[in-house]
């Protein structure tokens, strides 16, 4: 393969991690509940019980993301996004006619359906952008996830803000955003994000270091710019306007990275020659589903997986009743709050654990378990109930919430392989729907219940720190317990990481050796 070849090849690739980026910016609606749940819970005179049964049935919709997972060794990328992208439009679309009041309320059966398909939506975008980008960026795992589940993360926020600035936080508008911008966005990936055939080059290799740079800093630009718009008090119609226009530049700004590519491609016409190659060791090995599952790693794994995610998901399903409880007459701020944070926990984790990969070998299992000790601090803080303290809170488990996703994503490729990883990935979140239904359908729901008062014209409400403290204590604990678990992960899988360590050393050796 010719200079202009290679150079080609990166161009697209680029302009489909830029699109897939998108994709994950609007992939976020799953945790969007918060925003439109109270108006759920009136317009259907919900209990709390119900409610979080609601939001476990968006949940459950992960679960069937093994199907997405099957489907991803077998179509290509361009169909599992439009399968996605269709989903989604559905899912919402008909919450936002419930919401909206354009049809009566559904039996609560059909609602638990279509908030299933949205949630289910997302798991096929996810899996489509994940496997596709793991594979084209296969020596930059950690900063491919952070970015990516980053601005998962954020996407909450950037859902949340633009509907603050645009409509007021109308949960009508807000649904209608959540069925249509996923679609549109979707519908353009199809035409850019594929597997691209590989290049083992030293130039490529450090054009995508470079290039990541850049990636993660304007996900850190737009994570501040979000943070900095929540903080304002008194905000314009004049001001919001301008707010979601430079949003918007801020969002289409890694464009930037493929053009150069396509202009450094075609300055290369005529002067093509031989590029270096060199064998490239794959991460980990290859293990089919049936030998994964019955390795102790994998469930080790897994269940460290669903104390952190698990945990995570209630408070962010439950954080306005949270509030409410506390309270807090708008507790959009902390849903944004968690987004936002979550993301500097995403990209910051991705790229961290590849760094001390590269440079110590250091087990990604080490950066889970640093994640659920801190959690387990952040929800004993939050069932103080202090001054201040839920929004310390929010902070703390959207950042572990985050490294959980970031790190468990490369981790999962590297000790079971790419072959079988779309399917490996879906099912390793199972624990979404699984923790969503323990810790928030079970737990939160029916200790809230416990406390609550009836309200005229049905449904129930809870005010007082004593809402949700024995939730809090109880999900601590299981952070305590994933710790343990993680570390366990990092002893049993520090010989394949001091593998990888060393395939990258002597690689750097013998380029190193050439180049002399």
């Amino acid at each position: 393969m010719g200079v202009r070849e290679v150079y080609s090849f990166s161009a697209w690739k680029w302009l489909g991690f830029v699109t897939a980026v998108w994709v994950q910016a609007i992939s976020g609606n799953n945790y969007t509940f918060s925003n439109y749940s109270d108006a759920i819970k009136t317009l259907m005179n919900l209990t709390q019980v119900e409610l979080n049964n609601l939001s476990v049935a968006k949940d459950v919709g992960k679960a069937f993301g093994l199907l997405a997972g099957l489907a991803s060794d077998r179509l290509p990328t361009p169909i599992i996004l439009l399968i996605g992208a269709i989903e989604g439009l559905i899912g919402y679309g008909v919450q936002w006619l419930v919401v909206s009041q354009k049809i009566q309320p559904l039996p609560y059966w059909q609602m638990s359906i279509f908030l299933c398909m949205g949630g289910n939506s997302t798991t096929w975008m996810n899996t489509a952008v994940l496997v596709t980008c793991i594979r084209n960026f296969r020596r930059n795992r950690g900063p491919v996830s952070g970015i990516l589940k980053g601005y998962v993360g954020l996407s909450t926020a950037i859902f949340t803000d633009l509907c603050s600035a645009l409509f007021a936080n109308d949960p009508a508008k807000f649904l209608i955003m959540l069925a249509v911008v996923p679609f549109a966005v979707c519908l353009t990936a199809i035409f850019f994000l594929r597997e691209i055939p590989q290049s083992t080059s030293v130039a490529v290799e450090k054009e995508e270091t470079r290039y990541f740079t850049i990636f993660n800093a304007v996900a850190v630009v737009v994570a501040v710019y979000l943070l900095a718009y929540d903080f304002i008090a008194s905000k314009s119609q004049v001001f919001s306007l301008v707010f979601a226009i430079i949003l918007l530049i801020l969002l289409a700004s890694p464009l930037a990275v493929p053009i150069y590519g396509f202009i450094k491609s075609w300055r290369l016409i005529g002067f093509e020659d031989d590029m270096e190659r060199q064998s490239r060791p794959e991460l980990g090995e290859e293990h089919t589903i049936p030998e994964a599952l019955m390795s102790l790693d994998f469930w080790v794994l897994f269940v460290s997986f669903l104390c952190g995610v698990g945990t995570g998901m209630s408070v962010m399903n439950n954080m306005a009743q949270i509030g409410l409880s506390l309270g807090y007459a708008d507790v959009s701020i902390f849903v944004s709050l968690t987004s936002i944070w979550g993301f500097f926990g995403r990209i910051g984790s991705g790229s961290a654990s590849e760094y001390f990969l590269k440079k110590a070998g250091t087990p990604r299992p080490l950066w889970n378990a640093a994640s659920q000790i801190l959690m387990a601090v952040g929800f004993l803080l939050m069932a103080l109930a202090m001054p201040g303290s839920l929004y310390i809170g929010s902070i703390v488990v959207g950042i572990c919430y985050g490294v959980r996703l970031a790190v468990t994503v490369p981790l999962a490729s590297e000790l079971f392989g790419l072959k079988y990883y779309g399917l490996i990935y879906n099912i390793l979140i199972l624990n979404l729907p699984i923790g969503s239904f323990l810790f928030s359908g079970l737990l939160a729901g029916y200790l809230y219940d416990a406390q609550a008062t009836p309200t005229p014209g049905g449904g129930n409400t809870c005010v007082g720190a004593h809402c949700y403290r024995l939730v809090f204590i109880i999900m601590a604990i299981a952070s305590v317990i994933g710790f343990g678990l993680d570390v366990l992960l990092a002893f049993r899988t520090k010989s394949i990481y001091k593998k990888i360590f060393n395939s990258r050393k002597s690689k750097k050796s013998l380029t190193a050796a050439n180049g002399r």
